[in-house]
């Protein structure tokens, strides 16, 4: 925890609030982003307090959608007390802002001197939002993008401006809403929907964007999370967005390679590299099948991202 007590900061005004802010800057976090993206409320004062031990892989502090206007301020405030004495954290830390027009752009400006890892800007409509955020957002730190609009989901390439921006999130419920589909039609075995996921994976890792996806809103129906998870790792993501600690524990489990699978590819990366010594690139093994250098590369990938 980064505090021992943290009920004297609440029900503070934000002058009071701000005159306790320190000047700790948290160690970047190097580790690949991966797994489980979970979203944060940085009105509940004991969530922020546990920024230092969390498990999960990456997470969002949310000061959009979940936070009533009237509170906004107080969430940016509470979110930078908290950053201000951040010192460490196991996990790669994003702040979800308001729209770029709608308050986002002020608060990028006040936070970017605190300790984070990256901006998340929602509803990117075209790729004159990345610019404009670009402009104000500290060089240190990612930008990450919600795809929430039918027009940012149609041209997914020309949001990649910059090697700044790096990560896309899909937000399906708000771009299912943009496309005129009822939200009833996200069912594990809709077409449409595995074609949002393909088009929306494909396409990001085209240009270079690490594909997170969408965030499952029945935190208690661990079945069907695991359920879309298992999908998701299926056609190729290795990240969801996640509601709490359950959904974390169940995201990094599967999304996570087996044990089977990372001996495969260092006994994998170990044959390829003896047998190259001999000058034989492509060969026949007994237990993995023939083996070359695109089987030998995808090992090492995976080596690479999960030991």
């Amino acid at each position: 925890m980064i505090f021992k007590d943290i009920n004297r900061f609440k029900n503070l005004s934000i002058k009071e609030t701000k005159a306790l802010f320190d000047d700790k800057q948290k160690n970047k976090t190097l580790h690949p982003k991966r797994g489980a993206n979970m979203m944060l409320n940085p009105l509940k004062l004991e969530h922020l307090n546990r920024l230092d031990e969390l498990e999960a892989d990456m997470i969002t502090i949310n000061l959009e959608d979940a936070i009533a206007p009237k509170r906004k301020e107080e969430a940016l405030y509470n979110t930078a007390l908290f950053l201000s004495h951040l010192e460490n954290s196991k996990s790669f830390i994003i702040i979800r802002t308001n729209e770029l027009r709608n308050g986002g752009a002020k608060e990028i400006k006040f936070l970017n001197n605190f300790g984070f890892d990256a901006i998340r800007l929602p509803k990117v409509h075209r790729s004159d939002d990345v610019a404009k955020t670009l402009e104000i957002l500290d060089s240190s730190k990612e930008l990450h993008l919600s795809l929430e609009t039918k027009e940012a989901f149609a041209d997914i390439g020309s949001l990649k401006i910059d090697p700044q921006v790096t990560t896309l999130n899909l937000g399906i419920l708000d771009l299912l809403a943009s496309l005129d589909i009822p939200q009833e039609r996200l069912k594990l075995e809709n077409p449409t929907i595995d074609y949002i996921l393909s088009k929306f994976l494909i396409e990001s890792k085209s240009v270079d964007f690490h594909p997170i996806s969408f965030m499952f809103q029945d935190y208690n129906d661990t079945d069907t999370f695991r359920a879309w998870c298992q999908k998701e790792r299926l056609l190729g993501y290795e990240s969801k967005a996640c509601m709490g600690p359950k959904q974390v524990e169940i995201a990094k489990e599967v999304f996570a390679p087996s044990c089977d699978e990372l001996q495969r590819a260092a006994k994998i990366k170990e044959l390829f590299e003896a047998n190259t010594k001999k000058g034989i690139n492509g060969f026949m093994d007994e237990t993995y099948g023939f083996i070359d250098e695109p089987i030998y590369k995808d090992a090492i990938g995976l080596i690479a991202k999960y030991t």
